[in-house]
């Protein structure tokens, strides 16, 4: 049982394979774009441990030789100190242009995985196969990669596509329940930002692929690939659309940013208070009726999601740290931070032109409410 979404970028174009058990027919599916029979995966201790073996076992039925690096787990990983270690990794492995590279992991991996194919001897050809829910609907597709920098998160990268993605949705099942609802927010984020029916499908099925039903799980992941694809065919280096689907990260990276990309708060925890933060914003603003940001705000706590920043641990900064944070944000533009806001349910834009002093009200109330 497998679906397909096809990323239309001209000689960059590829698919996205969505099924079960793809990791025992990797052999298969990846032995089409060797050019020798010999691939090098990047990986981390976590997936390394539970699927590792699968995977390898599964290139090995089509006589594919394979080297593995596995680097630590979480956000800190991607670093400049682990970009260097990769890089230099597959220089002693001896890894050639026409080679392909496998990113095995979650969006951490993915996305310095991929920065390091585009730059190794100046860009080779690799294949996303995330294991997490949120790099299968978000981070693996697109040709993002990256690596954090002191001053925020995301801020050295390139955009480079890779070959393949193949999302083997069998894997979620290992994913504890905090880590499936953190990809969960990015789920709901595509919906929030440009289909209101995909809304209301999981206003009724999202709790049934929480809990594992195969078939809504499919659909949830082919139907969030779908409408990124859709963007990133369009705007494939963000200049116009493509920003649409940073709903709620403005703020999210600055949270992530202040509790040090830390087991504190996950990445997709962070979308789904930013994403309340934008509605709440956007109503405050005029932009949406109140009864967005509260419908929002009943389907997250129906699903044990977090919603305010009084849900994440330990201290953050004031709202002018926050908001310094925030001038880090990538759609900066001759120093006006550019913020997705809400016209209800479905109907996200991008603005650069808010009161600032509603923005700081918002936040004021939820560090008082702590």
């Amino acid at each position: 049982m497998y679906e397909n979404v096809h990323i239309d970028l001209g000689n960059r174009s590829y698919d996205i394979i969505i099924g079960v058990d793809l990791l025992t027919q990797s052999g298969a599916l990846i032995e089409p774009l060797l050019q020798r029979k010999k691939v090098a995966i990047i990986t981390d201790e976590t997936v390394a441990g539970l699927h590792l073996n699968t995977l390898l076992d599964g290139l090995a039925s089509l006589g594919i030789e394979a080297v593995t690096l596995t680097l630590p787990v979480g956000e800190a990983t991607k670093s400049w100190a682990n970009i260097q270690r990769s890089v230099e990794w597959l220089l002693a492995e001896k890894i050639e242009r026409d080679d392909l590279l496998i990113a095995f992991g979650g969006g951490v991996v993915g996305d310095l995985t991929g920065f390091a194919a585009a730059i190794l001897r100046r860009g080779i050809r690799f294949v996303q196969i995330p294991t997490s829910l949120l790099a299968q609907v978000d981070s693996s597709v697109g040709g993002k990669t990256g690596i954090n920098s002191r001053y925020g998160k995301n801020l050295v990268g390139a955009f480079y596509q890779p070959q393949l993605v193949m999302a083997d949705v069998s894997i979620l099942d290992t994913l504890t329940r905090r880590d499936y609802l953190a990809g969960y927010g990015e789920v709901a984020k595509y919906a929030l930002l440009g289909d209101i029916k995909f809304w209301e499908w999981l206003e009724e099925n999202a709790e049934a692929a929480a809990d594992g039903d195969i078939e809504r799980r499919i659909y949830a992941v082919k139907r969030s690939c779908e409408m990124k694809a859709e963007i990133v065919a369009r705007d494939e280096q963000e200049r116009g659309d493509r920003a649409l689907l940073n709903l709620g990260h403005t703020f999210c990276h600055a949270l992530e940013a202040a509790t040090g990309y830390s087991g504190r708060l996950l990445h997709g925890e962070g979308v789904s208070i930013g994403c309340l933060l934008a509605f709440e914003v956007s109503q405050r603003l005029g932009y949406c009726a109140q009864e967005a940001p509260s419908r929002v705000r009943a389907h997250f706590q129906s699903m044990g999601m977090k919603c305010d920043l009084s849900e994440i641990p330990g201290n953050l900064p004031d709202v002018d740290g926050l908001l310094s944070l925030m001038g880090q944000d990538k759609k900066v533009r001759a120093g006006v931070i550019g913020f997705i806001m809400a016209r209800g349910l479905g109907e996200a834009f991008l603005t650069w032109d808010i009161d600032l002093s509603i923005l700081r009200s918002v936040l004021r109330e939820q560090l008082e409410a702590r």
